[in-house]
């Protein structure tokens, strides 16, 4: 009996056939979380430590949007293959999740390598925001799609945005193919203009683009957005069921500051003003300490922190995320790049690959953190920073169908001894051969399908000696934590 017989037996439309089709793959269908107090347990208790589980041989079906799916390549049917309007030659590949970049402003790719090799306060206040003084709406477009194109490109097809003209940033997405979480971004200094700027954006625009745009309240951070405000901030958050994207304890010397100027911490004013119950990202926490887990443990299913390692690096800033503290108090920590200002790259691999080993070097412990670990936080963690781990961050039956293949048979990643090492400390960006985004094909051959960055990065070019006068002697903030 056909699909279309049994269902008209039991009086429902018949299920529509797999569109596309992905063959002969490794698939990484899901990861786990590792047990609590990792380092403390034996090496030889692999489950407690996180695994990844790595399908061989393996077909994907999808239809409409969402994985049908998954199984071994030998049992697609001839008919399956013969209904499907795109097969994709998966051999040599391995398919994982699509990336999530937890934390990033992706326009500032206007602003990469123009203010390096200087202290935080002075990138700020000499740099970048006198630049961002001279942006216009089409700057914003200009530096959103050469973003998102290099995202995507690079495996990305999900990063939680934090900046301004965010419609414009919004209009890329939708246009693009990618998936976004996207907050506009306010300070205190707007008044009530640019809270309520955020509310409505994040009202407008929740759900768009056929779901791919959700939206989250946009603070700047804990010392540019006084308390009253954060207080308003949950309040819209609360009323339109979204988070919020926030810079807190971003470094250990932000959170002495808070103590001694206010004797409370970051992250107990975001308690405090009801940002953690209404859900929060927390871009950085890399000052966040142990008493702060009384105030982060009760909204564990809805706050996480992003971590940008290569950062704190680059901006030689003592401390990072404590991932391991968070880890161990149930707290999800996704994976970020921060700004291309400052990361320089949108390469989340790149950041995974960083915060893996600056993991094992601040614990001096090579045990901790392990490969499969990494692509739990990339993967599975970063979808439930977004709240969406229901619906990705794991190539399973019922999951939205965002999926990377990457060629494991160029040179650097072979022989190939162990495939979450591989992906963690040898594949690069480059190595992304396609990518599909909501069910649909946006990198092919490792060329993107819908954007033409090469006209988009040279009419950016065209407006750099515009976007680097900083002769006005404004500037959009004070960087004083």
């Amino acid at each position: 009996m056909t699909n279309e017989q049994t269902a008209q037996e039991a009086g429902r439309a018949p299920e529509q056939p797999v569109h596309t089709i992905i063959t002969g793959a490794t698939v990484l269908s899901r990861t786990t979380r590792p047990a609590p107090n990792y380092t403390a347990l034996p090496r030889t208790d692999v489950a407690a430590r996180g695994t990844a589980t790595f399908l061989d041989d393996h077909a994907i079906g999808i239809r409409g949007n969402t994985i049908a799916w998954v199984k071994p390549s030998v049992e697609v049917t001839l008919a399956e293959r013969d209904a499907a309007t795109t097969l994709i030659d998966g051999r040599g590949h391995v398919a994982i999740p699509g990336l999530m970049n937890s934390h990033t402003h992706s326009p500032m790719t206007m602003f990469r390598g123009s203010a390096e090799d200087v202290p935080t306060s002075e990138w700020f206040n000499a740099h970048i925001w006198p630049m961002e003084v001279n942006l216009t709406e089409r700057d914003v477009t200009l530096g959103a799609q050469l973003a998102v194109g290099e995202m995507l490109l690079a495996g990305v097809t999900s990063f939680a945005d934090h900046y301004f003209s965010t419609d414009r940033i919004a209009e890329v997405v939708a246009s693009s193919g990618a998936r976004a979480l996207l907050a506009s971004t306010f300070f205190s200094s707007q008044g009530e203009e640019g809270i309520e700027r955020s509310a409505e954006f994040a009202e407008r625009w929740n759900g768009a683009a056929d779901g791919r745009i959700t939206t989250a309240m946009g603070p700047h951070a804990t010392y540019t957005v006084n308390d009253a405000d954060l207080e308003k901030t949950a309040e819209h958050a609360r009323r339109l069921g979204v988070r919020t994207h926030i810079h807190a304890s971003e470094s250990p010397s932000q959170t002495r500051s808070s103590l001694d100027r206010l004797g409370v911490t970051p992250i107990q004013v975001l308690h405090d003003t009801g940002i953690l119950e209404t859900g929060a990202i927390i871009a950085h926490g890399a000052g966040i300490i142990e008493d702060d887990l009384r105030w982060l443990r009760p909204w564990a299913d809805r706050v996480a922190v992003a971590s940008c390692s290569k950062v704190y690096l680059k901006h030689a800033q003592s401390g990072g995320t404590p991932v391991k503290t968070l880890h161990d108090a149930g707290i999800t920590v996704g994976v970020g790049t921060d700004g291309p200002a400052s990361h320089n790259t949108l390469d989340v691999l790149e950041s995974v690959r960083f915060l893996s080993m600056v993991q094992k070097n601040v614990h001096s412990d090579a045990t901790w953190l392990t490969s499969q670990h990494a692509l739990d936080l990339a993967t599975r963690q970063s979808a439930h920073a977004f709240g969406l781990g229901d619906s990705l961050g794991a190539l399973l039956p019922g999951y939205t169908a965002d999926i990377v293949l990457i060629d494991t048979l160029v040179p650097h990643m072979q022989p190939m001894h162990d495939l979450a090492a591989a992906l963690v400390l040898s594949v690069k960006s480059s190595d992304v051969r396609t990518v599909l985004v909501d069910g649909s094909v946006v990198v092919s051959g490792g060329r993107l399908t819908t954007i033409d960055v090469a006209s988009v990065a040279d009419e950016l070019q065209r407006r750099v000696p515009a976007l680097r006068d900083t002769s006005h002697g404004r500037s959009i903030q004070d960087y004083a934590p």
